[in-house]
């Protein structure tokens, strides 16, 4: 299981030494917002109006075409201020996604699956095909902002057993 966007425990050159405490209680904080919202996730969609639907989609999809572009700036505005403060930079957060996560810089397919949520928090479920033939499932997460915009908080991509339409 792979954390979009959240560096790897491991140090790495452009992370530095003393965030290293603080990005271990972040990550573990991810995993546990996850993990709680896994268990709500049914009574949330029930509350979640169609017009947050198609505004969280459109954040996904925004990141993923400048992803596909080289736009690191573009990318990186898509991104909440918890991922811009750990990750550091748009080149920084680019390197990450381009080394880590292969298959969400360049995905031979994408297919936005439904959208969760509740008021200020949502989940967009999406299947991603790399270029191998490989599935993959990634789940971000994302929060309205005070200015009403949504932002990527985080992502968890898993391989997916089953197959693209």
């Amino acid at each position: 299981m792979n954390n979009c966007f959240l560096p790897p425990l491991a140090r790495t050159s452009w992370q530095p030494a003393r965030a290293g405490r603080q990005l271990a209680l972040f990550i573990w904080q991810a995993v546990l917002f996850f993990v709680l919202q896994a268990f709500s996730l049914p009574v949330l969609a029930e509350a979640f109006s169609s017009a947050d639907e198609k505004s969280v989609h459109a954040v996904v999809d925004a990141q993923l075409a400048a992803l596909a572009k080289d736009d690191a700036k573009k990318a990186f505005s898509y991104a909440a201020p918890n991922v811009r403060k750990s990750v550091g930079s748009a080149t920084g957060f680019i390197a990450l996604v381009r080394k880590e996560y292969p298959m969400v810089y360049r995905p031979a397919s994408v297919v936005f699956l439904r959208t969760e949520g509740k008021d200020d928090e949502a989940f967009q479920r999406v299947q991603i095909l790399d270029a191998d033939g490989n599935s993959w499932l990634a789940v971000y997460s994302l929060q309205r902002q005070k200015n009403k915009s949504w932002l990527i908080t985080g992502c968890v991509v898993v391989e997916s057993r089953s197959r693209m339409a």
